[in-house]
């Protein structure tokens, strides 16, 4: 049995996708005859959701408090995660502030640090924390990134040595029903409503879209950050009423949406701050239902998209391109359902945490 620590920046019951990654990575190695302990924050003021939660799960979470003083919280996770590095033979760390103790631990111990790298931790413009991530990364044993887009990254970082695992995913889509149904057309986006998710690019292609299928829908699903602004968008351009915005739903309420869709989509973009998408993990959800997806060219969903087989790659920016693509999706709906459902299937937490022991235990 290998005991394991796993630092992470977010985790469950709050939302976020590094949380769900490392929440999903934690069951996905115990099979694999690693005892998991995972370290992450509590950000509830009782801690009673974190408490469910934890004790619903068959490894080991000990929490931090967030406290209103950020420095004793970043005190207090440096203390507990030197600790509990003691007792644990590997390590593995995902999310900013978890690279930032990658390094400070590696003061102490000589043990196998992996770091998992997204890509917005990374992205970020040259600064004093770009530096510091970059010698934190630099003192980790291995470092795995989700995507090819994101190990590009830090091709120049000169690191030890970068491999590339792509995020798996959890979703039942045990039954072989496809969806067929392409009438009425309904386009859905499931993510945080913000910049980098790109609802406001599909708004954009609206217009156009419409003119050739007055009766289609756009669905936004997701944790409303940005959703005046989107709203502005949509009746600026007049389109608000094909545009529905469903907010943050049950993981029930997002499969039945999902398998009520026709095509996801997600046309991500980086923002100036340098927060860009890594994978794409709700494409793959969306692929295991039968339902092809739409996404932005120059990111990491360039792995989550087969083009031409599982969906299709386009200029986030160019509304041409993505009511072509749309129009070449529905006049092959059939073949391409069918084709994501495969597709989706390599990526499997299962797996994918196979090829993390091979990482954990070269």
């Amino acid at each position: 049995m290998t005991n394991l620590l796993l630092i992470t920046s977010e985790f469950p019951p709050q939302p976020g996708g590094i949380g769900n990654h490392a929440h999903n990575l934690a069951n996905a190695l115990l099979p694999h005859n690693f005892s998991v302990t995972v370290l992450a924050d509590q950000r509830s003021k009782d801690g009673r959701k974190e408490n469910t939660f934890d004790t619903a799960q068959k490894y080991n979470t000990v929490r931090v408090q967030r406290r209103s003083l950020l420095l004793l919280t970043y005190l207090q996770r440096i203390m507990k995660a030197i600790n509990l590095a003691k007792k644990n033979d590997v390590v593995i760390v995902s999310g900013k502030f978890s690279l930032w103790i990658a390094g400070l631990l590696r003061f102490f111990f000589s043990k196998q640090i992996v770091a998992v790298i997204h890509g917005s931790e990374v992205a970020i413009p040259p600064s004093f924390k770009k530096r510091f991530t970059k010698w934190c990364l630099q003192r980790c044993s291995n470092v795995v990134a989700v995507s090819n887009y994101t190990k590009s990254l830090v091709h120049d970082w000169n690191l030890k040595s970068v491999v590339v695992i792509p995020n798996g995913f959890l979703i039942d889509a045990s039954n072989e029903i496809y969806n067929t149904s392409v009438t009425p057309i309904r386009l859905i986006t499931v993510g945080n409503v913000t910049q980098r998710k790109g609802q406001h690019n599909v708004i954009k292609a609206l217009p156009l879209l419409l003119e050739r299928f007055p009766k289609l829908q756009y669905e936004i699903v997701g944790i409303p950050t940005e959703k005046e602004q989107v709203e502005t968008l949509a009746k600026k351009l007049k389109v608000q009423s094909a545009v529905v915005f469903r907010g943050k739903v049950s993981e029930e309420e997002k499969i039945h949406l999902l398998t009520n869709a026709t095509i996801f989509v997600m046309l991500s973009e980086t923002t100036a701050t340098g927060d860009v998408e890594g994978f794409g993990i709700a494409i793959l959800e969306a692929n295991a239902l039968g339902v092809p997806a739409i996404g932005a060219k120059g990111c990491g969903i360039e792995d989550a998209i087969l083009d031409g087989v599982s969906g299709i790659l386009v200029d986030a920016h160019q509304p041409e391109q993505m009511l072509q693509a749309v129009s070449s999706i529905l006049e092959n709906y059939n073949t391409y359902s069918v084709a994501c459902k495969k597709w989706s299937e390599k990526f499997s937490w299962e797996k994918i945490s196979t090829r993390y022991k091979e990482v954990l235990t070269s």
